[in-house]
């Protein structure tokens, strides 16, 4: 099956390319994700969490960036998994291109994949959801990060352009049950509110 998602980076070609290849970076970005090993400067290894339609699915694996070009900022990423829980495996093949766009950069990603075990039950409407939602949420933290601190100028010395860096986005999950209470919250305050303002007039 495949899949094709793109979004926009307001940040300079290059710069976006080298940051989407820099795993320390980017693992923060993908909902569920966790580094837990850099085998070398092209493969590392991991976990991901996925929520796909009623069920959670967990895989350990490994990925490697087996092909890069840096004059076409492109590269394919190759990654397998399992199942911590279970029989099933994923394996999936992405090609990344970065292209100028503007003032800034479009990213591109194919990704071919195969899955067994219980989501490939689900289907292809249901993988595209899923694949379109993690996308969205990485795009997010990336353009946060790019877009919030400026490229680091070396013909000007630290000290004199020593500013601190603001904390890099992360993905989060949404929790819907704080909100929730939240909203109730307000309500409760606006309700009492309007009720002494009364009682005072």
């Amino acid at each position: 099956m495949q899949l094709e998602n793109s979004f926009q980076v307001g940040a300079p070609p290059d710069r976006v390319f080298d940051y989407l290849l820099d795993v320390n970076k980017v693992v923060g970005c993908v909902p569920g994700a966790e580094l837990t090993e850099v085998v070398d400067a092209s493969t590392f290894k991991g976990k991901v969490k996925v929520k796909v339609g009623p069920i959670s699915v967990a895989y350990n694996g490994t990925a490697r960036i087996s092909e890069r070009s840096d004059s076409d900022r492109t590269a394919t990423l190759i990654a397998e998994g399992r199942e911590t829980t279970g029989q099933g495996t994923a394996k999936a093949t992405a090609l990344m291109t970065v292209e100028a766009a503007g003032a800034g950069s479009t990213v591109r990603i194919v990704t071919d994949y195969h899955v067994a075990g219980r989501v490939a039950s689900f289907g292809r409407g249901v993988m595209e959801d899923v694949s379109k939602r993690i996308v969205k949420d990485m795009a997010a933290c990336i353009k946060a990060n790019l877009e919030a601190a400026p490229p680091p100028n070396p013909s000007v010395g630290a000290a004199a352009n020593s500013q601190p860096e603001p904390p890099p986005a992360a993905a989060q999950p949404i929790n819907a049950f704080g909100m929730f209470l939240h909203l109730i919250s307000l309500r409760l305050q606006r309700l009492f509110g309007r009720r002494g303002s009364d009682s005072r007039g």
